[in-house]
């Protein structure tokens, strides 16, 4: 442990949605990823205060498909549990959520150790989203929001729970519904159920995922309920001070640590300015639990918390594998992907990705096009501080303007920016900036900068705040190229689209910056990358 401050969020950029877990002195967190691979981002500590990326749990096709997934679907809130020597990891893919209906089947894989190997998935069901697995010693249950559709129901009917049985890897018998009180309280989801004395406590989250999120929790002496909601209120939430630096608290896990002391994991925003545009999207932070006299969990203040103080760690066992600092540097030597790095869509396969046909070169052939929900050639990794830069060296020869390679500051299909090497109609390598904001794509052929033949540009781009810039280099010295542009394009809040009431997109990942590939000839044209450099800086 460096030292006895938990610095929140302790996992920056898009990690939302955490559930984390004690399995001796070993703590594991798995958080959401939506439509990057690999899927449930996972990572591990022995102290609370360095978490190390383990990288994700679904790898391939044969635990995850994300084919033809929509922006900000895919994998929403993992359950990570553990029982009978095993790892259970429940996941919903989600492959619709606007128009009000929303297509979720959960499904569940297990593991003898955290990094596999995780079985075949099992299916659960598609009632709603944000299933989790409560373990009460031979007996589980599987939780969930139970979505409505229908118009005016305010599309959730509540929440429920299904026996599951272990040995038999299936659900048993037809869904208990959960009786809370006042009952119909708005919107309620995130159900995480724990054990404790003679009580159930029922964690969930309330109120949205926005300004208003928060964790709430609530008791009963029976597994169906009625539970009964704290009189003390929310667990967390930043709802009423918009003047705090984390805000959106919410959607949160508890966890007993080996010493008794308990803790939440939740999720929090870092706006720009006062509840401005959250360009990193949400990230999961943590809370010391204490427990009142009368047997409620309580987080002092019940804010979130940029620093937790520790006394004492929970574990004296060091990791064994030290936390990586920035900045962060990769220069392709390892003959897979490092735990950093993630995929848009298709995992990270030899038919269009390779570390090895060129060593210290990322070889990415060109896929389809920025808004194809189908075969994209994106490798990149999560924006996690406010002020960053990424950079690269880009090998590439066009044939035509059709092939593009490059760097990306990149939120979903219709929110991007795009510094590239492409070819012009003479034929000649050129520099060129192409832009999407919510779907209206621009590109400035008069700032185009032509390359010599030898030439390998490096090219690169700074994030500061609400700006963002390119810059590139050919020789001894960067240049900027473009503009100063509007990073907030990037934001949750710019994603998301609700019309007259009804979803329309969300925007639940945050920016990403990375490489980028297209061939809209279909000849999958290769460019290899070298020499990649994030940093983020204070």
């Amino acid at each position: 442990m460096r030292e006895g401050i938990i610095r929140n969020p302790v996992l920056p950029g898009s990690h939302p949605d955490p559930s984390i877990l004690r399995v001796g002195d070993d703590h594991y967190l798995a958080t959401s990823t939506f439509e990057w691979f690999p899927g449930v981002r996972l990572h591990h500590s022995t102290d609370l205060v360095d978490w190390r990326p383990l990288g994700g749990a679904l790898t391939d096709a044969r635990l995850l498909d994300l084919t033809g997934c929509p922006d900000s679907a895919g994998v929403w809130a993992p359950n990570l549990s553990y029982a009978d020597g095993l790892f259970h990891l429940v996941f919903s893919n989600v492959s619709s959520y606007t128009g009000g209906f929303t297509d979720c089947p959960n499904l569940l894989v297990t593991a003898p150790a955290i990094d596999g190997p995780w079985s075949d998935p099992v299916p659960l069901h598609a009632r709603g989203f944000d299933a989790s697995l409560f373990h009460d010693g031979a007996d589980s249950w599987l939780l969930n929001l139970v979505h409505d559709w229908r118009p005016g129901y305010g599309g959730s009917a509540g929440l429920e729970a299904t026996r599951y049985d272990r040995a038999a890897r299936r659900l048993v018998g037809g869904p208990t519904p959960l009786e809370l009180l006042p009952p119909r309280a708005g919107w309620i989801e995130g159900p995480n159920l724990y054990r404790r004395g003679p009580w159930y406590y029922l964690l969930t989250a309330d109120g949205g995922t926005g300004w208003e999120h928060r964790v709430t929790v609530a008791r009963s002496r029976a597994l169906a309920g009625p539970y009964e909601r704290d009189p003390h209120g929310p667990l967390v939430t930043a709802r009423d001070r918009p003047d705090l630096p984390l805000q959106k608290a919410g959607h949160g896990s508890l966890m007993e640590a080996a010493d008794g002391r308990w803790w939440l994991a939740y999720l929090v925003a870092r706006p720009l300015g006062r509840r401005g545009p959250c360009v990193l999207g949400r990230e999961t932070a943590l809370a010391p639990v204490e427990w009142t006299a009368d047997g409620w969990p309580r987080v002092p203040t019940g804010l979130p918390a940029t620093a937790v103080h520790l006394t004492t760690p929970p574990t004296g066992r060091p990791d064994p594998h030290p936390h990586p600092q920035q900045p962060d540097r990769d220069d392709f030597d390892r003959p897979t992907l490092g735990p950093a790095w993630s995929t848009l869509r298709r995992p990270a396969t030899a038919d269009w990705l390779s570390l090895t046909e060129r060593p210290g070169r990322l070889r990415v052939r060109g896929g389809r096009s920025p808004q194809s929900l189908v075969g994209p050639s994106l490798v990149a990794r999560r924006m996690t501080a406010p002020r960053c830069s990424f950079t690269a060296e880009v090998e590439f020869r066009p044939r035509s303007f059709q092939q593009l390679a490059g760097v990306t500051a990149y939120y979903n299909t219709l929110n991007w920016y795009f510094l590239h090497v492409t070819a012009d109609d003479a034929g000649r390598r050129v520099l060129r900036l192409a832009s999407s904001d919510r779907g209206a794509v621009r590109f400035e052929e008069a700032a185009d900068a032509v390359l010599a033949d030898d030439a390998v540009p490096r090219l690169g781009v700074d994030v500061d705040g609400g700006e963002l810039r390119f810059r590139h280099r050919v020789d001894a010295a960067w240049r900027p190229f473009g503009p100063v542009l509007d990073a907030t394009v990037l934001s949750d809040e710019h994603a998301e689209q609700i019309e007259h009431g009804v979803i329309r997109a969300m925007g639940f990942t945050g920016a990403f910056l990375g490489l980028w590939v297209w061939d809209l000839t279909g000849g999958a044209l290769p460019a290899d990358f070298g020499r990649a450099r994030y940093e983020s800086r204070p």
